[in-house]
């Protein structure tokens, strides 16, 4: 996300691990007039041949002529109208502060009050550490390992990290009904492998790491930090040890493990389970869904090894890295500087008040996302949206049909659990409630606590009710798309669907090959690798043969093969197995698009426009929405972590696959984009 300051989550988070998303970088295209393709072509880079590199010709002007601004880690096509997005925000916010006499309580006054809580950078530098003060007293008076259960449950309350992270979900093998998840966590270094490369960046890095540490010791007057700062990498690098790769989290079933209460306590010896469920506020759960049952089993060991005092300190720097955003600018600046300079080579802040409206979209979510739909999104927009989901439902169902390598039993089960997709766009039916949360303008660290508290409860309400099909989990104002495996649903929000993403006045060939390709994308997660593991009720179920699966993964293995020779940064390559999720929804929305495209043309011809044909057009939208540059400490960190390719990879990567794309371009066996048809991976 492209949030600079960290947000609070309670204890019970409401995304699930499994809920995809279109990605870190979503979509635009180029605004145009009525009269006009909705194609920048300014911005390509007309030196190179489309057959050598088609990401380079569709926007390598614009790349080399574009300046990354100092307090953004990437700029481009999602960023800009993320950014615009914001402005809308921003516009809600400032009509609001300028009121008074708002009424106590009200979401107005809610709104207004909590972004100028944190717009009073005065009171944040006169308060320094007191705000999280008796918090931090509170870790220090601990005097036992048996104090951890309440501990670490009030730090869920709060919203700060701890070792076990929770959260509740629908129970992936009964979508019916709700349940409570554990998963690891606990780290302050983006991924468990920082704590174990060596090579001279990764030394680097971990050593700002614990300069940030001591800095932040330093400021909340704590002794020792430099020495502090050793202890507590020390002790994250044994949590570390104990969690399971990014690649094997992706796993969906090895990452459902339903244990009973006795289990999970067998499992957690040295810690009070009791406790840690009833300060929760869910003491009467007799069973729960363990993603990593290894890193339970670790984490008890490292609680036992571990000394006392070591873990007190684990403590105070979950709560001063959490809440180091929200304290006075030495504090803020200490973890900006790291997390975003560092990691991510950001140069400095974003504005103050860009932080503000963050916070406000992250805490107040569905309240100015009401406000941002009645002024932001037009209805005839939702209709058209509709009907283009359903044309690309089509292509799917022919797609499925048509299939060469798959036999008829799994035909039947896929177009069963595509029949029973659905679809949500632009806004929920029913806005959530926040008429509990009290918001005062003079207390940010106060407000955030409560916020998280509040969300807390909202989750936990959820156990033993049933499953609200009707749910959100971006808001309106949010420039993404996903697709969630147990509701079998795929999420439009309004923000997305709006000039220039989505132009009533392009042409089809450049709407197919924009918003078409994000919605294909998103049917296309349904049968991915992991989503293909649920039905069309959202139960996790093997439906598919024993042929079928081997002849999916042995194309899907060629995927893999194809990303992982992509070099995006000298030395650093994409992760095929990571990225495969989303690389075969690029191949697959790619495909659907298209095909939805000739069917809209209903046997005519695509008119030439500017020289170009429907066809050409279609792939150059196609490569513009992913016209995004990034720094090079983004990228790095980004193929560590993030499950998507590279911008450039998303466009290169499958088009390289699809046939139609050698047509439109006249693509030789000599060009650097050929690959051999039998190399070819065609999924859907």
């Amino acid at each position: 996300m492209i949030t600079a300051t960290m947000q609070k989550k309670p204890l019970l988070e409401t995304m699930h691990p499994f809920v995809y998303l279109l990605s870190a970088f979503c979509l635009i295209i180029s605004a145009a007039g009525a009269d006009k393709p909705a194609l920048d072509i300014s911005g390509w880079n007309r030196d190179t041949r489309p057959q050598d590199d088609f990401f380079e010709f569709a926007n390598g002007g614009w790349l080399k002529n574009t300046e990354i601004p100092s307090d953004k880690t990437r700029w481009g096509s999602f960023v800009i109208l993320a950014e615009e997005s914001r402005d809308a925000v921003q516009a809600i916010i400032d009509e609001l502060s300028a009121k008074d006499g708002l009424k106590n309580g009200s979401n107005p006054q809610k709104i207004r009050d909590l972004y100028r809580s944190f717009m009073n950078e005065e009171r944040a530098n006169e308060l320094g550490v007191a705000p999280i003060k008796d918090y931090l007293q509170v870790i220090e008076g601990i005097s036992s390992k048996n104090e951890f259960g309440n501990i670490w449950a009030e730090a869920g309350r709060l919203g700060i990290s701890n070792p076990i992270g929770a959260y509740i979900n629908q129970d992936g093998k009964d979508s019916t009904r709700y349940a409570l998840y554990f998963t690891q966590s606990g780290l302050g270094l983006p991924d468990r492998d920082y704590y174990f490369q060596d090579d001279e960046r990764s030394t680097g890095l971990k050593e700002a790491y614990r300069t940030m540490l001591a800095r932040l010791f330093d400021l909340a007057e704590l002794s020792d930090g430099l020495k502090k700062s050793e202890t507590i990498f020390a002790l994250e690098k044994r949590i570390a040890g104990a969690h399971w790769t990014r690649v094997e989290n992706r796993d969906r079933i090895k990452t459902y493990n339903k244990k009973t209460r006795e289990e999970i306590k067998g499992m957690l010896t040295a810690f009070d389970l009791k406790t840690f469920l009833e300060v929760s506020g869910v003491a009467n759960e007799s069973s729960f869904i363990v993603r990593q049952p290894s890193f339970l089993e670790g984490l008890n060991a490292t609680i036992k090894e571990a000394s006392l005092s070591d873990w007190k300190d684990y403590f105070k720097a979950r709560v001063l890295i959490d809440f180091a955003p929200y304290l006075s600018e030495p504090f803020a600046q200490a973890h900006f500087d790291f997390y975003n300079k560092t990691l991510g080579g950001q140069e400095e802040p974003e504005p103050r008040a860009r932080r503000a409206v963050n916070l406000v979209n992250g805490s107040l979510g569905e309240l100015i996302g009401k406000e941002y739909v009645q002024r932001n999104f037009p209805p005839e927009a939702k209709a058209r949206m509709l009907g283009l989901v359903g044309n690309l439902k089509v292509a799917m169902k022919q797609s499925i049909e048509n299939l060469e390598w798959m036999t008829t039993p799994t035909k039947v089960a896929a177009l069963e659990k595509l029949k029973k997709f659905s679809t949500k766009i632009g806004y929920p039916d029913k806005w959530k409630d926040y008429s509990g949360l009290a918001i005062a303008p003079d207390d940010l660290v106060g407000n955030i606590i409560r916020s998280a508290g509040f969300e807390h409860e909202r989750e936990i309400r959820k156990l033993g009710k049933p499953v609200d099909r009707n749910e959100w989990f971006m808001t309106p104002q949010t420039v993404n798309a996903y697709y969630n495996p147990s509701m079998n649903e795929i999420v439009f929000p309004a923000a997305i669907l709006q000039p220039p993403f989505f132009n009533m006045k392009a042409d089809d060939a450049v709407n197919y090959g924009a918003i078409g390709m994000v919605i294909g994308h998103e049917i296309g997660h349904g049968f991915d690798d992991q989503g293909r593991k649920s039905d069309g009720d959202g139960n996790l179920r093997d439906w598919w043969t024993e042929e079928d699966a081997k002849a999916y993964e042995a194309r899907t293995s060629k995927l893999v093969a194809q990303y992982e020779k992509f070099e995006p940064e000298s030395g650093f390559f994409v992760n095929g197995q990571l990225t495969l999720g989303e690389n075969i929804g690029d191949l697959g929305g790619i495909t659907l698009a298209y095909r939805a495209y000739l069917e809209s043309m209903k046997g005519k011809w695509p008119p030439m426009v500017d020289g170009l044909t429907g066809e050409q057009r279609f792939f150059l939208s196609l490569a513009q929405i992913w016209r995004i540059k990034q720094r090079t400490e983004t990228t790095i960190r980004r193929l560590k972590t993030d499950t998507h390719s590279p911008p450039k990879f998303r466009v290169n990567g499958p088009v390289r696959n699809f046939d139609d794309f050698y047509k439109a371009f006249n693509v030789k066996a000599k060009d650097s984009m050929w690959l051999a048809p039998e190399e070819r991976v065609q999924i859907w």
